[in-house]
């Protein structure tokens, strides 16, 4: 199912997060370089191991992560913050557990999904006026600030960079980044 999807040229450097600054360059910044950390554990890999399960019975891969993260994206910045009326990429009854399995998706698709809903989610953080502005969460039933978003997301993607750093390794023995 194809050679290289993420060849190793196209992953920008990841930048470290700032130690000093302010709280929204902070943010973003944490954001930005979990954001890489996943390109970086995909990058020089095939759609066949991108999709290499982790251990059965889980349905957990690279690619599967990068499926999830394109929802979560998705969810939180679009739907939730910006209040767009849409449904979740993969899921139309909003289980995001359903990107996990990976087993027959289109690598490509799934990438480019997931640089969408990041342009998607950059647009809307820089256009936020405050991290004090809020946007209501169905599934929080409650107002939440794109102060608390970014943070979600940021523990969404270390939580998941560190399935990647294992499943990165059982793939071709890589660690590290």
């Amino acid at each position: 199912m194809g050679g290289i999807v993420v060849p190793a040229e196209e992953v920008a450097e990841r930048v470290p997060p700032p130690v000093a600054g302010g709280e929204r360059e902070s943010l973003r910044g944490h954001l930005e370089f979990h954001r890489a950390t996943l390109l970086t554990k995909c990058a020089g890999l095939t759609g066949d191991q991108l999709r290499t399960r982790s251990s059965p019975p889980s349905t957990l891969s690279l690619l599967g992560l990068v499926r999830h993260m394109a929802e979560v994206e998705r969810a939180w910045f679009r739907r939730t913050f910006a209040g767009e009326d849409l449904p979740l990429v993969w899921s139309p009854e909003g289980d995001f557990q359903g990107a996990y399995d990976a087993a027959e998706a289109d690598a490509g698709e799934a990438f480019a999904a997931w640089r969408d809903e990041v342009a998607h989610a950059r647009r809307i953080e820089a256009a936020a006026a405050s991290l004090d502005e809020t946007a209501w969460s169905p599934r929080w039933e409650a107002e939440v600030s794109l102060r608390a978003v970014m943070l979600h997301l940021i523990h969404d993607y270390a939580r998941h960079n560190g399935h990647a750093d294992l499943l990165r390794e059982g793939v071709d023995g890589a660690v590290g980044v």
